[in-house]
C-alpha cells in the first residue's frame, strides 16, 4: 500500500467495499472526504471530513473533491438504485475533477465489464456474463456507461474489477490479472481495498482494467 499521505476523495465510503477503503485510508495516514447519504453512519476521526448529499448532486461532488490528490470511487446500484446511477454519478465526479484539475480516479466495477484486449474468458466466466446480461442488464450496462464516461474525460483513471466479494478476514495477497487469466471466483472485499489504495500512487493499470482475485 502506498505510504506517502494523501488527500483522498471516496464516493461509497458506506458500501461493503467501502468501509474497508475508508479504514485502510485511514490507516495508512491518508486524510479523506467521503461524500454520505447518512453521514450518522460513519464514525468520526481526525482526518475524515463526511460531506452529506448524494453522487447525483453536483455541488455535493464538487465539495467532497475538493482539495484532493484523487478520487477513489467504489459507490454502486443497491436495491432501489436509479438505473443509471453509477453513469450519473462518474460523470458528476469527472466533470469536478476536470474543474479543479485533478487527475486520478480508481473506480470499482465487476467482471461482467469486459477488457476485451486483456480478458480470456473461461466457461464459466462467459456464463457468468450471461446470467448477469439476463438477470441484471440494468446493472451491466451502467458499468459499461460508466466506462465509457471515464474513457472521454481525458482523465488518469483506472477500472478496479473484482469476482465474488466476500466478506473472509484479509489475507494480505491477491493476484492481479484478466478474467481466465491468472485469476480465480472470489477476493476478500479487505484484500480488494487494499489493492485499490495501491493505485493512488501506481500508474501501472491507468486506462487499464485489472481483475483482482484471491
Amino acid at each position: 500500500m502506498t505510504t506517502t499521505p494523501r488527500t483522498l476523495a471516496l464516493f461509497g465510503a458506506t458500501g461493503k467495499t467501502g468501509r474497508h477503503v475508508l479504514a485502510q485510508a485511514l490507516e495508512a495516514g491518508h486524510a479523506v472526504r467521503a461524500l454520505a447519504r447518512r453521514p450518522e453512519v460513519l464514525d468520526a476521526h481526525e482526518r475524515l471530513t463526511v460531506v452529506a448529499g448524494d453522487v447525483r448532486d453536483r455541488d455535493a461532488v464538487r465539495e467532497t473533491v475538493r482539495g484532493s490528490d484523487a478520487v477513489v470511487s467504489v459507490f454502486g446500484q443497491v436495491k432501489g438504485s436509479p438505473p443509471t446511477l453509477q453513469t450519473e454519478g462518474t460523470q458528476a465526479i469527472v466533470d469536478a475533477m476536470a474543474e479543479q484539475g485533478i487527475r486520478r480516479i480508481i473506480s470499482l466495477s465487476g467482471g461482467g465489464l469486459p477488457a476485451e484486449e486483456h480478458d480470456q474468458p473461461k466457461v464459466p466466466d462467459r456464463f457468468i456474463r450471461w446470467l448477469l446480461r439476463r438477470l441484471s442488464p440494468a446493472v451491466l450496462d451502467d458499468a459499461i456507461a460508466h466506462l465509457a464516461a471515464l474513457r472521454a474525460s481525458g482523465l488518469d483513471w483506472t477500472v478496479v474489477r473484482g469476482p465474488r466479494l466476500t466478506d473472509a478476514p484479509a489475507t494480505g495477497s491477491y493476484r492481479v490479472g484478466w478474467v481466465g487469466v491468472n485469476a480465480s471466483t472470489q477476493i476478500a472485499r479487505a484484500d480488494l481495498a487494499r489493492f485499490i489504495l495501491t493505485q493512488v500512487d501506481d500508474d501501472t493499470f491507468v486506462h487499464e482494467l485489472p481483475f483482482v482475485s484471491k
